[in-house]
C-alpha cells in the first residue's frame, strides 16, 4: 500500500512539475514576442548620443 502512495505521490509532483514548465514556456515565449517588438517600434530618440544601442537600459 505504501508502494501505491508513493507512485501516486511521484506522479503528482512530476505531473505539477510539468505543468508548472508549460506555463514558464508561454512566459517566456510572451517576453521574447514584446523584446522583440522593442526592436521594430523603437524610436529615434533611443540611445542618448550612442549609435545601434540594442538595448533601452
Amino acid at each position: 500500500m505504501a508502494v501505491v502512495a508513493l507512485v501516486l505521490l511521484l506522479a503528482l509532483v512530476l505531473g505539477g512539475l510539468g505543468f508548472a514548465l508549460h506555463v514558464l514556456w508561454w512566459i517566456a515565449l510572451v517576453v521574447l514576442v514584446v523584446w522583440l517588438l522593442g526592436f521594430v517600434f523603437r524610436g529615434s530618440g533611443v540611445g542618448g548620443g550612442r549609435r545601434n544601442r540594442w538595448y533601452r537600459w
